[in-house]
């Protein structure tokens, strides 16, 4: 079994490939791949992560890197909106889940135009070697599911490589958040590939 140092250090040699940046070898399927780790290695991977985003990797490796903290996209939209202030308030009166609930409506989760979607839609120049990192799905638990933002996303995004950094485990079929809360709330999803083996 791989450390999550050498499987970082595999990550970063995958993003390198030309080949993996041009979705080459996958008869057709669309290139989302999930990475998915132990939750005690989650400092370790944001750091790496925050590395890679400081870096001039188009530069030094040959590609152009956008990262989505799902958590800060959230809260940004929420703030756009006008509404945390409201949030709160709600959530003293109703509790979490109705607050839960509230974002999801105000978010339009459930909706064509879900607004987390259209953000990083908007936000992601379609041009070549391009790479997503998607990342804080722990911090957003249970508020947004992982397994809907990739359902989601891969309907209206397919030119480039999308990475779910995932704390837990993905089995190839099913999301295991926090490798305890089962399936990402007993949902499946079979469409991404696993970056990194174990």
């Amino acid at each position: 079994m791989k450390s999550i140092i050498e499987r970082l250090d595999l990550m970063e040699q995958r993003l390198r490939d030309e080949n993996f940046r041009h979705s080459r070898g996958l008869s057709g399927e669309v290139s989302y791949y999930v990475f998915d780790y132990d939750p005690k290695a989650e400092l370790i991977v944001r750091k790496r992560v925050q590395e890679l985003q400081a870096t001039d990797t188009e530069y030094k490796f040959g590609y152009r890197l956008s990262v989505y903290d799902l958590y800060e996209v959230m809260l940004h939209l929420l703030n756009e909106e006008e509404v945390l202030d409201d949030l709160k308030e709600l959530e003293e009166e109703e509790g979490t889940d109705y607050v839960f609930t509230t974002i999801g409506d105000v978010l339009r989760f459930e909706e064509d135009d879900n607004q987390i979607i259209q953000y990083i839609v908007d936000h992601t120049p379609q041009e070549p070697d391009r790479v997503v990192f998607l990342t804080g799905v722990g911090k957003c638990y249970p508020v947004i599911r992982s397994h809907k933002i990739l359902n989601n996303l891969h309907q209206v995004m397919d030119f480039c490589p999308v990475i779910l950094f995932f704390p837990g485990q993905y089995t190839g079929s099913s999301l295991n958040l926090f490798g305890e809360v089962a399936g990402d709330a007993n949902a499946n999803y079979y469409r991404a590939f696993p970056l990194v083996e174990h």
